[in-house]
């Protein structure tokens, strides 16, 4: 009688232990280290999906994770530009504490690969610390920390020096240069005086042969040729960069070797995707770190055909079309190997949407929704405010709304605590762990004060007043817009930072809680609390400048100039040129 009740007995451990086995990877617990992707745009303005207001494009796959997850309305960038951002976003620290933040109005971002400037190798990223715990990373796309630091092979900048195990994209970032025949980006209206003076300069020694023509005096040859060589050299010198901006920035990289150099525009988007879901194929076992870095949606755009059209806002709608179905693929590729419950997905944006970018058929920028100013503008909610998207089922209620402030530094402190990684001693982190706020743990940020710099200047603070769930803002320095009243700087394409700007004394005042739009500045007639807070203002912003140390100027004048012992070249310099990239496109596409 024993024998079949111990057959039984086993029969059903046995179909138990199949059957919990078969849902490995369909429930987690929250101890478990989770796999991570994290999607970032360049330039995409918070109003440009479905899920945040927008009617004139389809977002059906960001809008999922947004139903699926926990959607940030009041996620803030640490700057308005790319570079910066960036590197905020991979420490957890404002820029300025690592030096990536600029002095100068027209160097804010890393400008060229032939630069000597980047993210400090000493600086921690949250690949890094996972990096350290087991996790495996890649990062698929735009870097634009910079590359080398004394020689051209040094890399010391690269990825794969920052805590990535793999990288296959951009070291720099995609731009108009990168297309031919198009406009230039680059620095455009310094390009313009520097062919105005180069036919200025080249126009001397004709002039100096008209009075040896005319047989009024005689101008010595030498005189005249000392004039023509010193035309021919100015411009040498800076056609030498700007000449060729296409070739030396517009480089595809895999690992620390150039694939392809010009890049090539019209297959790079489906490249990036096919890396992407190699990437999770390769690491599904996990733990993996997977930071999907998108070229899109910043000028040329250049979008495939099939998505040419779809949008109701032009060329910048299809592609964020485009890059919404790139999102879903990610999403199809983590559901067909059963990662979803197993893995955090983070949607955002670097920055807000790029008002100045237009051309004649109309907008090439994002659109900031209800939310003043646009990328470059430091203090002017909408250069700042992004998309923050959470998804990790079985961990974080769906369909939730946080309307707290929240930034793109606190993925750092996330990510370490999810990761089990260990954040560097002695060392200033100005980001915090989200999980508490997204979990409902807690109900308010941890955030009381948030800084908002333009380069190394600090041009805007806000309070958090938990007590009565107020958000102030306080003004100290805005952008001139160009032309007045026109809302963006389009007479110089971004705004300065500092020179023609406006200083304010007493500084502006918003209540962002009532007036997320900040069109009606407050003052002491129509706000009893006006002085109060300003002071209390003020007195974090002298308590946050008394934690800055000095630290070398990685955007300095000098480490932007290119230099072309630093250039990254496949081939002899200076015939840089290869395309060594892999032909088969995606059967996705």
């Amino acid at each position: 009688m024993k024998q079949p009740f111990c057959g039984w007995h086993c029969w059903l451990s046995a179909s138990l232990w199949c059957f919990f086995g078969s849902l490995q990877g369909m429930f987690v617990t929250r101890n478990s280290r989770p796999n991570i992707v994290l999607l970032m745009a360049d330039d995409l303005g918070v109003g440009d999906l479905c899920c945040y207001g927008n009617n004139s494009v389809s977002t059906p796959n960001i809008d999922r994770l947004a139903s699926e997850g926990v959607r940030l309305t009041q996620h803030l960038a640490a700057a308005s530009m790319c570079t910066p951002s960036r590197a905020a976003f991979l420490t957890g620290r404002y820029p300025v504490r690592s030096g990536m933040a600029s002095s100068s109005n027209l160097n804010r971002d890393v400008v060229w690969l032939g630069g000597s400037g980047g993210l400090p190798p000493n600086e921690t990223t949250f690949a890094k610390l996972l990096q350290h715990r087991g996790y495996r990373t890649g990062l698929i796309g735009k870097w634009h920390q910079g590359l080398s630091c004394a020689s051209r092979d040094d890399h010391c900048y690269h990825p794969l020096n920052h805590g990535f195990d793999y990288f296959y994209g951009m070291p720099f970032e995609l731009l108009s240069d990168c297309q031919a025949f198009r406009t230039p980006e680059l620095h455009r209206w310094v390009r313009v005086r520097l062919w105005v003076s180069t036919v200025v300069l080249g126009l001397i020694p004709l002039l100096l042969l008209v009075p040896t023509c005319a047989r009024w005096f005689l101008v010595p040859w030498p005189v005249i040729l000392a004039f023509a060589l010193l035309a021919l050299l100015f411009f040498v010198c800076w056609f030498s960069s700007y000449g060729f901006t296409r070739r030396w920035n517009c480089v595809l990289m895999r690992n620390h070797e150039i694939v392809q150099q010009p890049v090539r525009l019209e297959r790079l988007a489906s490249h990036m995707l096919k890396e992407a879901l190699a990437f999770i194929d390769r690491y599904k076992r996990g733990p993996f770190l997977l930071f999907i870095s998108f070229l899109h949606v910043h000028t040329p755009l250049v979008t495939k055909e099939k998505f040419v059209g779809h949008s109701k806002f032009g060329l910048y709608g299809d592609n964020v079309e485009e890059m919404d179905w790139m999102v879903g693929k990610v999403l199809e590729a983590l559901d067909r190997e059963r990662l979803a419950n197993h893995t955090l997905v983070y949607f955002t944006s670097d920055n807000g949407g790029r008002l100045e970018a237009q051309d004649r058929s109309g907008q090439l920028g994002g659109w900031n929704g209800r939310y003043r100013g646009g990328r470059g503008m430091a203090g002017w909610e909408g250069g700042i405010r992004v998309p923050g998207i959470f998804r990790w089922p079985t961990v974080l209620e769906a369909g939730k709304v946080i309307d707290e402030p929240t930034s793109l530094m606190d993925i750092f402190p996330t990510l370490s605590y999810i990761g089990g990684g260990i954040p560097p001693l002695g060392r200033v982190i100005d980001g915090r762990n989200l999980m508490p706020l997204l979990e409902g743990r807690v109900s308010r940020s941890e955030h009381e004060f948030l800084f908002h710099y333009c380069g190394v200047s600090l041009h805007t603070a806000r309070w958090y007043q938990k007590d009565c769930a107020t958000v102030w803002k306080v003004h100290f320095v805005t952008p001139k817009f160009s032309p007045e009243g026109a809302g963006a700087c389009y007479g110089s394409g971004v705004c300065p930072c500092s020179g023609d700007v406006t200083y304010h004394d007493p500084p502006l005042l918003f209540d962002i809680s009532r007036d997320p739009s900040e069109s009606r500045p407050l003052n002491p007639d129509n706000e009893a609390l006006f002085d109060a807070v300003v002071k209390k203002v003020e007195a974090a912003v002298r308590r946050h400048r008394g934690t800055l140390t000095p630290v070398p100027q990685q955007l300095s004048v000098f480490n932007a100039l290119w230099k072309p012992w630093l250039q990254p070249c496949c081939g002899s310099f200076p015939f840089c040129g290869c395309d060594r990239a892999d032909d088969i496109v995606s059967a996705a596409w």
